[in-house]
């Protein structure tokens, strides 16, 4: 572990040029475990090419169903039934078109957020930027954390506070699967997925929903905004979905790929990381949407209507869908934790080595994070328990809600950046639906804080 090398200079204009086929002895790779490792065909057929590319957006597609996504997708569904799926819907779209621009500013410069950021930033703001990052990140494991040893404590009785603690082993995972490569990493995240899409699928037959209801349930209802209750926690559904590390992570595995550095190979690789990202998240836009329909069906059906925290919920399903659908939810719940933190020691790795330049082992790197984590989640579960634990997963999501911004505005920064982009630069249609979607995601996440702050 140590400092890594200092890269190559900035222009004096500081805008830094996209690098060239070949990195000078003095750069810094994203990721460099795993960074070009995957081979990419340059023949064959359309779908061969394409499989090469399969693997980065499922990476991401964790981040979108974390526990922070269940306690508010459960509220939304118990309260108001089927009524914010399209807020799911929407908070799922912009968050396609965010995590496309990821991919390709991460092909179009072989540069992840985070060094974009130190390149073109002074100090007074990339290490802001940093800092902030690393809280995001804090928060998120915490997340995953408390998620975690809710489901061992669901699934085996396992103490929450014992539970906490075990969940630093899952360093020895991470480790695992690095060495692995990348493709073993993707593997399992996908392999988990298809468990947690398994696990709600089935819960779904179980509540046999109104289906005609869910329809429309994706289509946007006046009540949203004008039902306080109702906005306040679709504003959770938006802020819980974007998530700050995602857009660093992204750009810097989708370089796990070893394309061709000329502009059509760039072309081509962005077409293909496009489809993926939004394929991964389509499945995470189903699985969110499977968490809200099944409290509208089970919860909101049966007049349990204020079914917000993960455990009630789990208490509420065996005599509503029989005793097989909460070992279901708690499995569901386990892999959700487990793939999150993978992704999110990926991403501590990134904001690390990206803002500071600085390395530490993965295991390392990964037990610090957690330790972080774990401290706090250990003195509120044994000083208030259960109802501790909730309080502190709706505190990381609005710990998430404040940073989003400082993640977002740069990535669109760069986007649109020509100097670094040239004739990669995102379209047009793409920038200003971006940038409405980032204002929307500040005004939105501005007021989750500001009615926490006061209370409301």
């Amino acid at each position: 572990m140590g400092r890594l090398p200092e890269p190559v200079p900035a222009p004096a204009d500081g805008m830094a040029a996209a690098p060239p086929a070949g990195r000078g002895p003095g750069e810094t790779l994203s990721l460099p475990e795993v960074n070009r490792s995957v081979a990419v065909p340059n023949a064959g057929s359309w779908l061969r090419r394409l499989m090469a590319f399969i693997g980065p957006g499922y990476l991401v597609a964790v981040g979108y169903m974390d526990p922070g996504n269940w306690a508010t997708a459960l509220a939304g569904g118990s309260a108001f039934g089927y009524t914010l799926l399209a807020v799911a819907l929407l908070s799922s779209l912009m968050a396609i078109l965010l995590q496309a621009l990821c991919a390709r500013i991460g092909l179009a410069t072989g540069r992840d957020l985070a060094q974009l950021c130190r390149d073109r930033f002074p100090p007074a703001v990339a290490y802001p930027l940093w800092f902030l990052a690393e809280i995001a990140i804090c928060a998120t494991d915490l997340a995953e954390l408390i998620g975690t040893a809710i489901a061992l404590q669901l699934l085996f009785g396992i103490p929450l506070l014992l539970g906490v603690l075990l969940t630093a082993l899952d360093a020895f995972i991470i480790l695992w699967l690095q060495n692995k490569g990348m493709r073993w990493l993707e593997a399992f995240i996908m392999g988990m997925i298809a468990l947690i899409a398994g696990c709600f699928v089935v819960q779904l037959v179980m509540a046999d929903p109104n289906w005609g209801e869910v329809v429309r349930g994706y289509l946007p209802s006046a009540s949203i905004v004008t039902n306080q209750t109702q906005l306040y926690i679709a504003l959770g559904i938006l802020g819980a979905t974007v998530m700050p590390h995602n857009l660093y992570l992204h750009t810097a595995v989708i370089q796990s790929r070893d394309i061709r550095r000329d502009e059509e190979g760039k072309r081509e690789a962005i077409r293909f990381a496009t489809i993926d990202s939004t394929v991964a998240l389509a499945l995470a836009l189903l699985i969110n949407s499977s968490i809200l329909i099944l409290a509208a069906a089970a919860f909101h059906a049966s007049g349990n209507t204020e079914v917000a925290e993960i455990q009630d919920a789990h208490e509420l399903l065996a005599p509503l869908l029989g005793t097989a659908a909460p070992y279901l939810f708690a499995i569901a719940l386990l892999a959700c934790g487990l793939n999150s933190t993978v992704t999110a020691t990926l991403a501590g790795q990134v904001v690390m080595e990206g803002f500071l330049r600085f390395r530490l082992s993965p295991v390392v790197r990964r037990l610090v994070t957690r330790l972080v984590a774990i401290i706090p989640a250990v003195v509120v579960t044994a000083l208030y328990g259960e109802s501790g634990t909730a309080r502190m997963l709706v505190l990381s999501q609005v710990v998430l809600s404040l940073q989003l911004p400082f993640a977002v505005i740069p990535l669109m920064l760069f986007a649109g950046d020509r100097g670094r982009l040239g004739s990669l630069r995102a379209p047009a249609w793409q920038l200003a639906l971006g940038w409405a979607s980032a204002a929307l995601i500040v005004v939105l996440n501005m007021k989750l804080l500001f009615d926490f702050v006061t209370g409301d």
